[in-house]
C-alpha cells in the first residue's frame, strides 16, 4: 500500500528539517554543498518514519516548490535553498528581472521598513517573481504584506542574486531604499 499526500508531506517536512537545519537529528553531515548520502539519510529518517528510495524519489519528484534535487546517479541529495546552515548550494549568479517581490506577515512590517529585508535565520532573502506567489508565502506567516522589490535597480548598484533551480530568487539583503510596499 502507497503513501498517502499527508504521509509524504510529513516526510518532506522531515527531510526540509534535516537537508536545511538540522541534518545532526539524524545524525548526518552535509557536505560544503549541502549534500547528503541518499542511504544514510533513508537509514536515518527510517528511526522516525517508514521509508524506502521509492518513497524518497516521489517526494522529489512530486514536491511542489521543488526542494530537493539529486545528483546524477541519485546517490547523494540536497536542499535547493532555503538553509540555515552554511553550506554552498553552488547557486548561479543571475541578472534578476526589473521587478520581484517579497511576502511576509503585517507582524514584520516595522522591522522590514525600518531594516529592510534579512535574512533572519536564513542565508538569504527569498523572492518571488509574481506577487501571486509572494501572496502564498505571506500567508504562511499570517495577514499577508506584499513588498514590490527594485530588483534591477539593486543588481545595477552592485547587489548580487541567483536563481535557485526551483526558480526562488535570492539576494543578501534588500535594503529599504529598493521597496515599496503594495497595497491589497
Amino acid at each position: 500500500m502507497g503513501k498517502t499526500p499527508s504521509d509524504l508531506k510529513k516526510i518532506s517536512i522531515y527531510i526540509s528539517l534535516i537537508l536545511r537545519h538540522r541534518p545532526e537529528v539524524i545524525g548526518i553531515k552535509l557536505d560544503d554543498h549541502g549534500w547528503a548520502n541518499v542511504d544514510a539519510l533513508l537509514v536515518g529518517i527510517s528511526g522516525k518514519y517508514p521509508i524506502t528510495r521509492d518513497i524518497l524519489e516521489e517526494i522529489v519528484r512530486t514536491d511542489e516548490k521543488q526542494r530537493y534535487s539529486f545528483n546524477e546517479d541519485k546517490t547523494m541529495i540536497r536542499a535547493n535553498q532555503g538553509h540555515s546552515i552554511p553550506v554552498d548550494v553552488e547557486l548561479p549568479l543571475a541578472e534578476p528581472p526589473e521587478i520581484l517581490y517579497h511576502g511576509t506577515a503585517e507582524r514584520f512590517v516595522a522591522s522590514i521598513e525600518t531594516q529592510g529585508i534579512l535574512p533572519k535565520k536564513r542565508l538569504y532573502v527569498h523572492l518571488s517573481l509574481d506577487k501571486e506567489t509572494a501572496e502564498k508565502v505571506g500567508n504562511r506567516h499570517g495577514e499577508p504584506v506584499i513588498y514590490q522589490v527594485d530588483s534591477g535597480q539593486m543588481h545595477r548598484d552592485g547587489y548580487t542574486f541567483y536563481l535557485s533551480v526551483n526558480g526562488v530568487w535570492l539576494t543578501k539583503e534588500v535594503p529599504v531604499p529598493y521597496l515599496k510596499r503594495l497595497e491589497r
